[in-house]
């Protein structure tokens, strides 16, 4: 066939040269028993062998991934997503049918939504209905050759973590977005994947060459075309290279502007590859990944064994750990709260936990404790109002004085928040606050009106958008002028073409993903403050 080239966008960078293999869909033809009864039965058991597909994977993964999973079975354990499938079959309709005609008709609802968060779980949808088709059907599921490009329409969490990525590859959607949760596995994985590729790519066929950091694609390419590929391919390579030499030094710019990096944590699992030389400490342990996969909630002892663990690996360098961060696109099964019209504007982090304070006194006391071992401090994400501080520090104190009265060794760690509210952004001030770091995803999601997992409104999400940079800048500025550290996490802190425009605006303190670090420490180097621009070399 002849070369066709595809232009997409970038999602995660990289280059990967392949056979495509194209993402199978559900609905497979079944032999229906005719009895209602058995039906049912048959429509029950194969949800539950999903479900447990999906914890058994979730249990694997941890960290943002286990997250992800950790919504799909949420929603598959929901009684009013499966009854209008088990009142079809009750009528007289197929397993198969019912549960088809059911959640295609909730995947459309989804989609029509004026909701963005809704319209963004429709993959999630799709992937819970071809699941249990297939489990309906006896048939196999989908397994992607070693190093191919998957190519569809959108791609949900599941179903990348199922795949081996250790061969290579890449993934190419026809929709999606770069801020999706797909993309962010991808980048911290280091697949290439390009979104936002249009229809076409759907029945692509052949090879395909993936560029993932220009957003390109090439079908069946040209011999001339690969010897370009090729030669790209290993200019990037030589680039990495080249991260990966400047990981022991120092961050600075090229005018000698200092600049503290951290690194984000999702996992512990992820710290065995870190050297901690190599970062200035971590700028953001998301505690959720200990909340997931577990039959019941972690005590206080769980808890505290892990917070002491990353404590001594910093080695004395600053641990920045966010209480529980649910809620909003994070579930957990016996603590958020089901069926919110809007979760990301609902009871979602320091907002569940002062709901729940039983379960966030367990959290604060193991904290408490683990400062002990290391330069421990405490976050607190999604806060609004001061109040919220206040109260959080009233139960840290009442806690911390608690455990001193039984004897037990504790250390008061600075307590922080998180800045991702537009609100808080713009009356910094007015929080008694020990630190502040901006949340760039969930504070550019907020102040642009556009979902972070929305292809639609991708563009719109933009961290360089003024009031964006505004709000940064403010936020940065007061911290200068009180003494109080401001850090930045989030996609953005990582973002060469991002990181001028945060250290123009006063930035001092990023906190990337481990497999960025050495890529921001060489983007770094190449901005010249002293021009009065920020520009980058």
């Amino acid at each position: 066939m002849a070369e066709r080239q595809i232009a997409g966008r970038s999602a995660s960078p990289g280059f990967a040269c392949g056979s495509v293999h194209r993402l199978a869909g559900g609905g497979r033809e079944r032999v229906p028993t005719g009895d209602p009864a058995r039906e049912a039965a048959a429509l029950s058991d194969a949800i539950g062998r999903a479900m447990a597909d999906i914890e058994s994977l979730a249990e694997k993964t941890g960290g943002d991934a286990a997250d992800m999973l950790a919504f799909q079975a949420a929603l598959l354990g929901d009684d009013e997503l499966s009854r209008p499938a088990f009142d079809a079959v009750a009528a007289g309709a197929s397993a198969d049918k019912a549960w088809s005609t059911a959640l295609s008709s909730e995947i459309s609802g989804y989609l029509a939504s004026d909701d963005e968060y809704f319209q963004a779980r429709s993959a999630d949808l799709e992937d819970l209905r071809d699941r249990v088709l297939t489990i309906l059907s006896g048939g196999e599921a989908d397994v992607v050759p070693p190093g191919a490009v998957v190519v569809g329409e959108d791609m949900p969490p599941s179903k990348f973590l199922s795949i081996d990525w250790h061969a290579g590859g890449a993934i190419v959607l026809a929709a999606g977005s770069k801020t999706s949760h797909v993309a962010m596995l991808a980048r911290s994985r280091g697949v290439p994947m390009v979104v936002a590729a249009g229809p076409a790519i759907v029945s692509a066929s052949g090879e395909a060459l993936v560029d993932g950091a220009a957003g390109t694609v090439v079908l069946d390419p040209e011999p001339a075309t690969r010897d370009s590929f090729e030669s790209r391919r290993l200019v990037e390579e030589a680039a990495l290279r080249e991260a990966a030499a400047v990981l022991p030094a120092p961050a600075a710019t090229r005018d000698g502007t200092t600049v503290t990096v951290l690194i984000n944590v999702a996992d512990p699992g992820e710290l065995k590859s870190v050297d901690p030389a190599h970062c200035d400490g971590i700028g953001l342990v998301r505690t959720e990944f200990l909340f997931h996969g577990r039959g019941s909630l972690p005590g206080e002892e769980a808890q505290f064994g892990v917070y002491r663990t990353i404590a001594e690996w910093a080695q004395g360098r600053p641990v920045t750990i966010r209480t529980l961060d649910a809620g909003g696109d994070k579930p957990i099964p016996g603590l958020t709260i089901d069926g919110e019209s809007n979760p990301f504007l609902g009871v979602r982090g320091i907002r569940l936990s002062l709901a729940r304070p039983e379960v966030f006194r367990v959290q604060l006391r193991a904290l408490l404790r683990a400062g002990v071992y290391g330069q421990v401090k405490v976050m607190l994400p999604m806060v609004t109002v001061p109040g919220e501080l206040e109260a959080a520090r009233a139960m840290l104190v009442e806690e911390h004085d608690a455990l001193v009265a039984a004897g037990r060794k504790v250390v008061m760690p600075p307590l922080g928040i998180m800045v991702e509210v537009p609100a808080t952004a713009l009356a910094v001030d007015r929080f008694d606050a020990a630190f502040y770091s901006i949340g760039s995803n969930d504070l550019t999601q907020y102040a642009t009106a556009a979902g972070r997992d929305i292809g639609a409104v991708a563009d719109l999400a933009d961290p360089l958008h003024p009031g964006v940079l505004g709000m940064i800048e403010h936020v940065a500025a007061y911290g200068a002028a009180s003494g109080l550290d401001v850090s930045l996490c989030g996609d953005a802190g990582g973002d060469p073409d991002v990181l001028p425009a945060l250290l123009e605006a006063g930035l001092r303190t990023v906190s990337v993903a481990p497999a960025a670090l050495g890529r921001t420490k060489l983007a770094i180097r190449a901005i010249d403050l002293a021009s009065g621009a920020g520009d980058a070399a």
